[in-house]
């Protein structure tokens, strides 16, 4: 599928000379900020995180495990991620290659699978009529399909911490799904990752359309994440989880 045009201009970077460069480098990064600004106002909450730099990471930890997937402070759920477009636009202008995440379980849950179970269960919710919501992919491994919050029931008993959905014991339940809810983040379009991989998109699956509640689109996802296993019995999940203790 094809991922949209202005996320594509963003990425070609501005080479130092022409005033043709400069054009095109203004009219990437208006793009991307258009882009960042359209999940702000479908009310995903946004916090700057780190980007690939180099062979590393532009945060200061020696070894950074998630380059460039991660938020840059330790406060972006309690005090950092919003919806306010003109905190985002400062971020935007003080921050230039900062990705972004957004902080799941206040608004929108994302319900993360491996890429070829989110394309098999991208087409038959769509044979069937069901309404799948925005979906990005994550890099060449992940699909991202973003949906209503459970928020936090009346009943306490009814809720859980992302942590335990990215848990590998519960990998035998639900092998490859991660269910990020509240305490989680995923990566928001547009987005660079190490190597040559990209978070964005899908064609005509931004964030403007509406979020489908969890439900209607877990048993399928589900089912398509046990057929993968089988199929494919040596793929390690645990290495696919997002962090959630930054």
């Amino acid at each position: 599928m094809e991922r949209k045009s202005r996320f594509s201009q963003w990425l070609r970077r501005p080479s130092s000379g022409t005033g043709g460069d400069t054009d095109t480098g203004a009219a990437a990064a208006q793009g991307r900020a258009d882009l960042l600004l359209a999940s702000a106002r479908a009310g995903f909450p946004l916090a700057p995180a780190a980007y690939p730099s180099g062979y590393g990471c532009s945060c200061d930890r020696v070894g950074c495990p998630t380059p460039g997937r991660h938020p840059i402070s330790f406060a972006w759920q309690t005090h950092q991620a919003t919806t306010d477009p003109e905190k985002v636009g400062y971020w935007l202008r003080s921050q230039p290659q900062a990705n972004f995440i957004t902080a799941t379980g206040i608004a929108h849950d994302v319900l993360d699978v491996p890429v070829e179970v989110g394309r098999v269960a991208l087409e038959r919710l769509e044979a069937a009529g069901v309404d799948v919501g925005p979906i990005a992919e994550s890099g060449p491994d992940r699909m991202l399909f973003f949906t209503a919050s459970r928020g936090t029931p009346d009943d306490e008993d009814e809720w859980w911490p992302c942590e335990l959905d990215c848990h590998p014991e519960t990998m035998d339940e639900h092998p490859g799904l991660r269910w990020h809810c509240r305490g989680s983040y995923v990566l928001v379009p547009p987005a660079v990752l190490p190597g040559d991989g990209v978070v964005a998109w899908l064609a005509g699956h931004g964030p403007e359309r509406q979020l489908p509640d969890p439900l209607t689109l877990l048993e399928t996802l589900t089912d398509a994440c046990a057929r993968f296993a089988i199929s494919e019995p040596d793929h390690d999940y645990e290495t696919t989880a997002w962090p959630t203790g930054r």
